[in-house]
């Protein structure tokens, strides 16, 4: 891995939030820095966010040996008012069919299809 791709300039439809829950909602033991290399973010950033995915209730981690294996609340309300009753499983069943044409994970989870 050779660093951090060159960062974004301008706006994206997309928060670095969103897209670490869609990172661990896909590989629930995926290690932080496979997180900040998908995501093109600093390995510390990506610990930030996951503290603040923790802090909202969104995400929890247990200790695995030297690993995490982490757990999406796909019940969780999302955070902001104009979202309504939108919950994490809806917003991570639209991330992972538009990334891989079909649910899996967490998303598939949430929707009854595991």
């Amino acid at each position: 891995m050779g660093g951090v791709a060159e960062p974004y300039v301008g706006w994206t439809f997309l928060t670095n939030h969103a897209r670490v829950l869609a990172a661990v909602a896909e590989d629930d033991t995926t290690r932080i820095r496979d997180i900040a290399a998908r995501c093109r973010l600093t390995e510390r950033a990506v610990q930030r966010i996951i503290a603040d995915l923790e802090e909202g209730g969104y995400l929890t981690h247990i200790r695995q040996g030297r690993s995490n294996l982490y757990r999406v609340s796909p019940d969780t309300v999302l955070r902001h008012p104009a979202d309504g009753e939108a919950t994490v499983a809806s917003l991570l069943t639209l991330l992972v069919r538009h990334d891989r044409g079909t649910t899996t994970g967490a998303a598939a989870e949430a929707d009854g299809q595991r």
